[in-house]
């Protein structure tokens, strides 16, 4: 026969216990794999590539570009980390969405209002670059949405006079109705006539 002085403080350690556990708040019964990780150093860092947006108005038509910002950090870019000849997702991580509330002239290209993805087709030297308006919208930048193409068209190069260091997406030389989209990038500055169609 069990000796009932040597049970009753096992049991009374167990009661306890399960008072014990019964008043703590539901947080504090988590197990760790429930419990939220601890945020990092290097995620309480500051991105990379930070996420950025610029906007422009034209009269009725406002029009909205969130990108990420990647920077050289000693890299060479064009012909390099941006291949020629290939869709980039111009700008880093997510996609870059281009958001427009009215019908718009983007070069030779007629966009309808409403949300899009941008992307660039870097072209080598001597060949020149070309914007693409993507149908597809909400996805990482890549890979490149095949077949999603609302259309094409021509961008403008230029050389910038000295390197820049984070790439940018920017409206300048703004009028009324018009306006002109730039991506720059280490010595690149290639750029689009945007118009609002009456």
């Amino acid at each position: 026969m069990k000796n009932p002085s040597r049970c009753t403080p096992l049991l009374l350690t167990l009661a306890f216990a399960a008072t014990l556990s019964a008043a703590l708040p539901a947080s504090a019964q988590m197990s760790n794999m429930d419990m939220p990780a601890k945020q990092s150093d290097a995620s309480a860092k500051p991105l990379a590539s930070p996420a950025a947006q610029t906007d422009v108005t034209l009269g009725d038509t406002t029009i909205t570009i969130n990108y990420n910002s990647p920077a050289m950090r000693g890299r060479v870019i064009m012909g390099g980390l941006v291949p020629y000849g290939q869709p980039w997702r111009t700008g880093a991580n997510p996609a870059t969405s281009f958001v427009t509330t009215g019908n718009l002239k983007i070069g030779s290209l007629s966009v309808p209002a409403g949300k899009y993805t941008l992307f660039t087709l870097p072209g080598a030297p001597g060949t020149p670059w070309k914007l693409i308006i993507s149908k597809k919208t909400g996805e990482w930048g890549i890979p490149y949405p095949e077949g999603e193409d609302l259309g094409r068209t021509e961008m403008h190069l230029a050389k910038l006079p000295a390197p820049q260091e984070s790439m940018t997406i920017t409206f300048e030389h703004t009028e009324k109705r018009s306006t002109y989209l730039h991506v720059k990038w280490e010595t690149t500055d290639v750029s689009v006539k945007i118009e609002t169609e009456k």
